[in-house]
């Protein structure tokens, strides 16, 4: 028997064991390329390239990688085949806010059958109307992924329909033409994602290049290389597999839309060009399938990471969490144990107009809005940035002068007022035919003319002229007269009288009178002219008196002088020296100037003084800077008038120079010429206010002109009161049983001549028991006030006074005959269709979140479908999670009237609430219990008001106004809406827009009052009318008239 070699093995062991892990690497290597084949690699576990290098993004096997751009860049054979999850996926995107969780991502990890007929194309989906630039705001679209506007193919990966405000999404496959590493590159405009799976698995897909993230991020056609992030890393490709591909796109409304996508072999001097249709290819074939059937589309990280930006804009207040929009999960107190709390009276509010005649849409102005307490933030102050018509003021007048007539500056210690005082006497002594009459305010902008100077030539206008702070000398140099041929034809006008009159005295300002002079001694009749000077930095000098008496007296502070208009003077522009070259001036000295007429007033008033004092109006050199001031003088008419002599010019340029060697001579002291003088600003300055509550401004009248006002303020003081009048009235009734938690809601509808209407929604504590709503509505009834007509049938006339009337003669509070509102009443939300697959199934998701989420069983859908082509409409009605639904088929045209019509005569109870409502309408949770508490019988409708949203805003970050011209989204009883008439379906045949107004005349005259309230989180999901409900039917147009 042989034995076994156990010394020659001991010998051999190191060559033995190195053929061993020879025979396993070579295995190793062969299962490698099997898989390979098979389209799967093994997956490297470790954190590390192949070349040793630790990877800068890895995360858990289920993680998402971090810092894209910084990774590097894998073979595919070695890439990971990694479920992503989201990333802040806002969870508002796939579902409205507050509708219901999102389901669970459903990333698609198998890609559906491929034939070789899809190779030459690539699956294209559009979702129109939806503003931003930036990928991400795409991602937030209420449809995005799977509910595009429209499905469609391209050819090749470069795009341009030549449009705005839309967002793309192209997928399918992308075939290699051969072996090696290939680079990746996007261009666009806006931004773009360019994804790329190692493999033809969605779920896989990894973002390679991108243009931006802000939406500001652009590029030029074909200019691949304007980013770095445009340029992916070398992929390894092979040319007998397809790998999936996902091109996103988001455009704004600028700019040449494009999207394109280039690759080339990734060696040295190679350009990059746009994938054609020859290494492309459909993912599926959606031709055959409606726009409801969305299990084929995929769902990959592309779709669903980063969803959520972070918020650039507030917020708005509407997003706090209140107590009103959960307060209807809490048990209600039973309406018969509070019938005998408060004494019966009869309601009937005076401003009801039944059988009022009311012309056609003019019910809106009969209709009044309610005070709530406390604070709901309904008002949309983060939307005020662009609309301020809360505020009394006019734009205009906050645009120019703000808010400043709220304050009053504080003044330093010691400071004598002696501006305020002067002002005040002026106004009180001051003769008023001094001023212009009403009829010659129209002359006042033609009043002054001001000399050309060259001010549109630097672009910007001057600032408002300030007083004169230029030193003069002793003698003054008159200003010289101009040529006659460059003036035009003067106009005579009045000035201001007490300007001219030297005579009178004014003891006021100068402690003593003035002589009176002769009349021989008047001046001339002067004109204005406007000359352009430097703004000094500061003086050199204090100013010299202008006269033995001392310096003239100021004008009047604060007031605003309205001079007559005068015959307008050009002067001649003196040369300029060499010296004043080195300042910013303009190429002509002959272009416009127009300062304030106001600063033109003032400073003709204090030159206007000094000619009173027989002295001659202060001139100095022109500078034509940009930063330049008006300086008024004066010129008697008969040196305008006279003609010129020749050689004038010469002496007027001489004088001119003299002019200018004199102020250069005194400002030689001074600061260099060129600089001016800074506008002073006052850090320390400190004002008092008093408190403002803007809400007593507003009235209840329903404002048509105003849309970011929220529901008007109830003070506290009110609803404090009426609260603890009911609350005694309540337990002396039930002995001290209920305690007081909290006032929740209080809602109030004024009427001036018999008292007010109040809902009062409290949270009670029971004694021995749990936590109970109380909503009841109360009316406070003024003394001595009427009850006027009884009910439309008689049957409830006002009971007696109660002999509990307080002996104070304050309002009393009593409970309002027939105003009760129903819990468990049936609410029927009819809703028209036409060819709004996306829409409609967004609609049957919030529902069936209503249902899941309150609760309540007590409403049906009802939706009435005029052949939509799109869906099938039953079939997603049926399948969706709803207590009670309803489908109604019309032939036809959409029309909306007849739609509604339709829906209502379908119901059966005529003691239910229909709600006529819209398809595009994010419903809050208390929709339900909103609709019930605003809708009485015979007594009370409900309109609520809408927030319209706007382009690419989202009920997470809604940006918009409130719909307060809208009464589309409409509440009443049956019974009620039978007793109108209905829905206007002959006038209103095929077209909408004004059946609204035309519905809510008809129900104000016949005696029902018309609940106004803006819900929070109320919202109108933005979308446009472009091809919405295809209004003529291609099968053929209608033969009957409108």
């Amino acid at each position: 028997m042989p034995r076994f070699p156990v010394k020659k093995v001991r010998k051999q062991i190191k060559l033995l064991l190195l053929l061993l892990l020879l025979t396993c690497a070579a295995w190793l290597t062969y299962v490698h390329l099997s898989l390979v084949r098979q389209g799967r690699a093994l997956r490297q576990r470790l954190g590390y390239g192949r070349d040793g290098e630790k990877l800068s993004g890895v995360t858990e096997s289920r993680g998402v990688r971090a810092a894209l751009s910084t990774q590097r860049a894998e073979d595919s054979s070695e890439s990971r085949e990694e479920a992503q999850v989201p990333d802040g996926r806002d969870p508002n995107t796939l579902f409205p806010a507050g509708a219901g969780k999102p389901p669970s991502l459903n990333l698609t990890h198998q890609a559906p059958p491929w034939w070789d007929k899809y190779k030459g194309q690539v699956n294209l989906h559009v979702f129109e109307d939806w503003c931003g630039g930036a990928v991400g705001h795409l991602r937030r679209n209420l449809h995005f992924p799977l509910f595009p506007h429209t499905r469609t193919t391209v050819k090749k990966l470069a795009v341009s329909p030549k449009w705005k405000n839309y967002g793309l999404r192209i997928f399918g496959f992308i075939h290699p033409a051969r072996d090696g590493d290939v680079q990746f590159s996007v261009a666009s405009d806006d931004n773009s994602e360019f994804w790329l799976s190692p493999n033809e698995s969605p779920a896989s897909a990894q973002l390679v290049a991108f243009v931006g993230k802000t939406g500001s991020e652009w590029t030029a056609p074909g200019e691949f290389t304007k980013f770095s992030s445009q340029v992916s890393k070398p992929r390894r490709l092979m040319a007998s597999r397809r790998y999936y591909f996902e091109l996103l796109h988001k455009q704004d409304d600028r700019g040449s839309d494009h999207v394109e996508v280039g690759w080339r072999a990734f060696l040295p001097g190679l350009k990059f060009e746009v994938i054609g249709s020859a290494h492309i290819s459909l993912y599926t074939d959606e031709s055959s399938l409606k726009m409801d059937h969305v299990a084929h589309v995929p769902q990959s990280p592309a779709s669903h990471v980063g969803g959520h930006l972070p918020q650039e804009e507030p917020r708005a207040d509407m997003l706090r969490p209140d107590p009103r929009d959960t307060f209807f999960l809490t048990p209600r107190m039973e309406p018969s144990s509070l019938e005998n709390v408060l004494e019966p009276c009869t309601y009937a509010p005076t401003y009801v107009v039944k059988d009022f005649p009311i012309a056609r849409y003019q019910g809106l102005q009969f209709v009044y809005l309610s005070f709530v307490y406390p604070n709901d933030h309904t008002r949309l102050t983060h939307m005020e940035t662009e609309n301020k018509c809360f505020y009394r003021e006019s734009p205009l007048y906050l645009e120019r002068f703000g808010f400043y007539k709220y304050m009053k500056m504080d003044r330093e210690e010691g400071e004598e007022d002696e501006e305020e005082e002067g002002q005040r006497r002026a106004f009180l002594f001051l003769n008023p035919d001094d001023f212009l009459d009403d009829e010659d305010e129209g002359e006042l902008l033609d009043s002054l003319e001001p000399t050309e100077a060259s001010l549109l030539q630097s672009g910007r206008r001057s600032p408002s002229p300030v007083a004169l702070t230029t030193p003069l000398g002793p003698k003054p140099t008159a200003p010289a007269p101009a040529s006659t041929r460059d003036l035009p034809t003067p106009r005579r006008s009045r000035a201001l009288s007490w300007a001219a009159r030297a005579a009178r005295p004014l003891p006021l300002f100068l402690g003593r009178a003035l002589r009176p002079r002769a009349a021989a001694e008047q001046p001339p009749p002067k004109v204005y002219v406007t000359r352009v000077r430097p703004r000094l930095r500061a003086p050199s000098r204090a100013l010299a008196p202008l006269s033995p008496r001392g310096p003239p007296w100021p004008p009047f502070p604060g007031v605003f002088l309205r001079p007559r208009p005068r015959p307008r003077v050009q002067l001649r522009v003196p040369p300029r020296t060499p010296r004043s070259r080195g300042h910013r001036t303009g190429g002509t000295p002959a272009t416009e100037l127009r300062p304030s007429v106001r600063a033109q007033a003032t400073q003709g008033s204090r030159e206007g003084q000094l000619r009173m004092l027989g002295l001659p109006g202060p001139t100095t050199d022109l500078n034509l800077s940009s930063e330049a001031q008006p300086v008024t003088s004066f010129l008697s008419l008969s040196q305008v008038s006279r003609p010129q002599a020749p050689g004038q010019d010469e002496e007027e340029e001489e004088e001119g120079e003299a002019d200018e060697d004199g102020a250069q001579s005194e400002e030689a002291g001074g600061p260099p010429r060129g600089r001016w003088r800074e506008d002073a600003i006052d850090w320390q300055r400190t004002f008092s206010v008093g408190a403002m509550d803007f809400e007593l401004l507003r009235s209840d009248w329903n404002d048509l002109r105003c849309n970011v006002s929220g529901n008007l303020q109830l003070p506290e003081a009110e609803a404090v009161d009426v609260v603890a009048q009911y609350m005694e009235r309540l337990n002396a009734h039930h002995g001290g049983r209920y305690a007081l938690l909290r006032i929740v809601n209080v809602e109030k509808r004024r009427d001036s001549a018999r008292g007010s209407r109040f809902l009062l929604e409290l949270e009670l504590q029971e004694r021995g028991g749990g936590r109970l709503r109380l909503s009841e509505y109360v009316f406070l009834r003024l003394p001595g006030a009427r009850a006027g007509d009884t009910d439309r049938d008689g049957e409830s006339p006002e009971p007696a006074p109660a002999a509990s009337i307080r002996p104070d003669g304050r309002p009393e509070l009593c409970r309002p005959l027939r105003l009760a509102w129903r819990q468990d009443v049936m609410v029927h939300f009819i809703v028209p269709v036409k060819n709004q697959a996306r829409w409609v199934a967004q609609f049957l998701a919030d529902m069936a979140a209503l249902h899941a989420r309150t609760g309540d069983s007590h409403f049906s859908v009802i939706l009435v479908d005029f052949e939509s082509e799109d869906m099938d409409v039953e079939r997603a009605l049926s399948a969706a999670r709803l207590p009670r639904y309803q489908y109604l088929r019309r032939t036809g045209n959409f029309e909306r009237s007849a739609g509604l019509q339709a829906g209502v005569d379908s119901v059966e109870d005529a003691s239910s609430i229909v709600f006529l409502c819209d398809l595009h309408i994010h419903f809050p949770p208390n929709i339900l219990d909103g609709i019930r508490k605003h809708c009485v019988e015979g007594k009370l409708a409900f309109a609520p008001v809408v927030m319209r949203l706007g382009c690419g805003s989202s009920p997470g970050d809604p940006h918009g106004y409130w719909e307060v011209n809208g009464f589309g989204l409409f509440g009443i009883y049956k019974s009620d809406f039978d007793r109108v008439g209905g829905m206007n379906t002959e006038e209103f045949r095929d077209q909408w827009g004004g059946e609204d107004w035309e519905l809510l005349d008809r129900v104000l005259q016949a005696g029902l009052e018309v609940e106004r309230l803006r819900l929070r989180n109320f919202y109108h999901h933005y979308h446009s009318k472009r091809g919405m409900w295809a209004t003529r039917s291609r099968k053929g147009s209608r033969t009957e008239g409108p």
